[in-house]
């Protein structure tokens, strides 16, 4: 993306969590990105261009942070747990308008078939849980690896947005970071059948 694709993309990324799907249009992108009138547009032609570009700016920056939870060698269960439980809790604070937008888009795709394609941005994050899976030696790591995703994402799905957010401590704090290091280690222990 050019500079200016990138921070009306960061406008629109802002639009969707503070105004939700509906509050996205070409008018308030400009307006926050502080843009004059029409210069959205010219970018992102339609709206389903502009939610394209939400999600692909959203994936750039998940897919940033989490390479460097994935390091290749050995699997140490508890340093990927660290480094993942980390990283979850930086998505609840000062990532949270990002995973916002993201589940904002995800829902969307439910009611929108031409939208589905936005789904394909997780393909990455789970290639890489089954080739962590498939260098410690797991059986079935692909399927395995899908598991593993779909429980962290349920994981801050609950601490975010859902109950769990009613009774988890605080995100940021050290209290928070080490519960969400202990239900990673905990699962992918699971995974690893250990």
């Amino acid at each position: 993306m050019s500079d200016r694709m990138t921070a009306i993309a960061d406008a629109a990324v802002h639009v969707v969590a503070t105004r939700g799907m509906r509050g996205l249009t070409h008018r308030a992108v400009d307006a926050e990105a502080g843009l004059p009138q029409g210069s959205t547009s010219a970018y992102f032609r339609t709206r389903k261009a502009l939610v394209e570009g939400v999600v692909a700016r959203l994936a750039e920056q998940d897919e940033a942070e989490a390479a460097d939870a994935d390091r290749p060698g050995p699997v140490d269960a508890d340093a990927f747990a660290r480094s993942i439980g980390h990283l979850l809790d930086h998505w609840m604070t000062t990532g949270r308008e990002r995973v916002l937008a993201r589940y904002a888009c995800l829902l969307e795709a439910t009611r929108h078939p031409e939208l589905r394609g936005i789904l394909a941005h997780g393909d990455r994050v789970r290639a890489g849980a089954r080739e962590l899976l498939e260098r410690a030696g797991v059986p079935d790591a692909d399927r395995r690896g899908r598991d593993l995703v779909a429980f962290l994402d349920g994981l801050l799905f609950d601490r975010l947005v859902g109950a769990g957010a009613a009774h988890a401590p605080a995100p940021g704090t050290p209290e928070s970071r080490a519960e969400l290091v202990d239900a990673v280690r905990i699962a992918l222990r699971a995974v690893l059948g250990k």
